[in-house]
């Protein structure tokens, strides 16, 4: 008759996995709720009953037992379960131990020993097994541990905190809006939201001028720049095409901080367009900008 797992193990296992099944429910506040408490008390004290029972079926098994075999059991269940674990994994076996399990081929003379598996190494192959079991279900039937979904709501945190940020940061206006080369990614995507349309992909032209050239047919700045904010914020005086997009509430300040700093990317760091690479012809004059 085997010792049997202390009672204690099954409740901190199963308290274990009750905060694993609500971790995956995605319920962050579940340590609060009713049901969470409910369900501990019930699984402990079921685990309790089965225990009560299972005490009494070992006694019974007990008084079946010769009187050797009952000093053999006593004296397994007096050592500790943990003390059971480490001697299971490490305490080397005596000369009749060995002999108990000694596997002899006969035919050529080799021996072997017919160790069983460490306990521990057991428990963490059993674990292991029900952790992917667990995880293959979260991720197939939840949104727990799944990469595109934790993509998703991080991006809207992200999205949510610049909101809250620009809710207390200073606006940005043409006296206070400078070049930054970090801007120049985000503003390229929100020129192909609102732009490129009319001036096309990269600026080359389209509808509208070309953007990667010298030319230019309004100049209201002495900077590239800050001619380019200008022109976001109060449109084109002799196109209506060209919105005032600031004013219409269509990008903020600082948005258009970040378009600018992509046109002056395109138009002062990089190679112009130019019509036999597809781009527009130049329209205005040539413009000297003062950076």
């Amino acid at each position: 008759m085997k010792t049997r797992t202390p009672i204690s193990i099954y409740i901190v296992s199963t308290l274990i996995f009750i905060i694993i099944i609500f971790e995956i429910s995605g319920d962050s506040d579940y340590l609060k709720t009713p049901i969470f408490w409910g369900i501990i008390v019930i699984m402990t004290l079921l685990l309790l009953i089965l225990n009560s029972i299972a005490d009494l079926v070992e006694n019974a098994n007990f008084k079946l037992l010769s009187d050797e075999e009952k000093q053999f059991y006593l004296a397994e269940k007096s050592i500790p379960y943990f003390q059971k674990l480490w001697n299971s994994a490490f305490k080397k076996q005596t000369s009749k131990e060995e002999k108990e399990i000694l596997i002899d081929h006969g035919f050529d003379g080799i021996t072997e020993l017919d160790n069983a598996l460490p306990k521990w190494w057991l428990g963490l192959f059993y674990f292991t097994i029900a952790s992917c079991v667990v995880y293959l279900i979260a991720f197939a039937f939840t949104d727990y541990a799944h990469p595109d979904v934790e993509y998703q709501n991080e991006t809207r945190m992200q999205l949510a905190s610049i909101k809250d940020y620009e809710k207390t940061a200073p606006s940005i206006d043409i006296e206070t809006a400078t070049y930054n080369a970090d801007n120049i990614a985000e503003g390229e995507q929100i020129f192909k939201t609102n732009c490129i349309s009319c001036h096309s992909d990269s600026g080359k032209g389209g509808i509208g001028p070309n953007l990667t050239d010298k030319n230019w047919i309004n100049i209201k700045q002495k900077s590239l720049f800050k001619n380019v904010f200008w022109m976001l914020e109060n449109g084109s005086p002799n196109n209506p095409a060209m919105r005032p997009f600031i004013k219409e509430g269509t990008i903020t300040g600082r948005d258009a901080e970040k378009v600018a700093a992509y046109i002056y990317h395109i138009n002062q760091e990089k190679s112009p367009i130019t019509e036999a690479q597809g781009g527009a012809a130049p329209q205005g004059e040539e413009a000297n900008w003062q950076e």
